[in-house]
């Protein structure tokens, strides 16, 4: 049974547009390909949409293997969801390696259009809502990746547009291009978190002065900022296992002593430290939405507390000040 929990989500404006987006988004990233449990997918895609998450992140090369969590999530749209479309934020990406040869990664606009219309038939859409260039590409003018995204949204393939992993010099360009065609950047997707401030060094800055949201990615650090490595590191674990996103080794005894005082401040504010951790980036006024990935829906139910406890006081954001790292 499908029923939206719109009372108590909490939706945010993106920058200067007339969108606005869930407090916390789901993204389709590494536990929604072929290698996972389909009915474990099709479980957190339709809970997170009965809590009021309308927003679905994908990428062209998402899954493993690339483009099947497009297909998994195509298949749920079509079997589950399709009568609640015009309820519901799609984006995709393109950027990363795809197919073999010279045109199956960067930011050609061969690449991204062709990107564009797999996508789409892998979800068995005719638009999506949000179209990304998922990285800057130093062999391709700017104009011909941003003309790419024009193209899009002109062809009525994309309603709105966005970039990721761009910095704040380029992020300044690609807005400067968009203009000159007429169209607006609705979003950027960087990775920003406690341990992870480099938005801070003037990105954050620029998308506030353009009208530009922000969808913060890796909110928890590939799952450091949680409580799941204060005991040791788990088998069934990211860092346990044979992820190339999470060594072991990057869980140094300094990194987790930070960790542990992080969990400390959480606790005393009556949240876990994941849902602190989110709370910080929703802080934020640029942030439009956090952009959340998950193995089993508990793990969405309680990322989406976040959004009740978002003030911190001076001496908390000085506590989180001192140990980023």
């Amino acid at each position: 049974m499908l029923n939206p929990d719109y009372e108590n989500m909490q939706y945010r404006r993106v920058g200067r547009s007339g969108l606005k987006l869930p407090s916390v988004s789901l993204g389709l990233w590494h536990n929604f390909g072929y290698e996972a449990n389909y009915e474990n997918c099709r479980k957190m895609v339709l809970g997170a949409f009965n809590l009021g998450i309308t927003h679905f992140d994908l990428a062209n090369n998402y899954g493993p293997p690339s483009g099947s969590a497009e297909s998994c999530f195509g298949r749920i749209l079509k079997e589950e969801l399709y009568a609640h479309r015009d309820e519901l934020i799609i984006s995709t990406k393109s950027g990363y390696l795809m197919w073999p040869g010279p045109y199956g990664e960067w930011g050609s606009r061969k690449q991204m259009l062709a990107s564009l219309d797999q996508s789409l038939k892998r979800m068995g859409l005719d638009y999506v809502d949000i179209f990304y260039h998922h990285r800057p590409d130093p062999e391709t003018p700017i104009e011909e990746s941003m003309g790419a995204l024009y193209t899009a949204v002109h062809s009525g393939k994309a309603l709105y547009v966005g970039i990721s992993n761009y910095d704040a010099k380029q992020t300044e360009e690609a807005i400067k291009v968009l203009k000159q065609m007429g169209l607006h950047l609705l979003i950027h997707q960087p990775r920003y978190n406690i341990f992870d401030r480099r938005p801070e060094a003037g990105l954050y800055d620029l998308l506030q002065k353009e009208g530009v949201g922000a969808i913060p990615y890796s909110p928890l650090d590939q799952g450091i900022l949680t409580d799941r490595y204060l005991d040791g590191i788990p088998a069934d674990s990211r860092a346990g296992g044979k992820s190339v996103f999470l060594k072991s080794e990057k869980l140094t005894d300094e990194l987790m002593e930070k960790v542990r005082k992080l969990n400390d401040l959480a606790l005393s504010r009556g949240q876990k430290l994941s849902q602190m951790a989110l709370s910080w980036l929703l802080s934020k006024p640029t942030t439009s939405s956090v952009l959340i990935g998950a193995s089993k829906l508990s793990q969405i139910e309680d990322a989406v507390k976040a959004q009740d406890n978002t003030s911190f006081t001076q001496e908390e954001l000085n506590i989180i000040n001192s140990l980023s790292v």
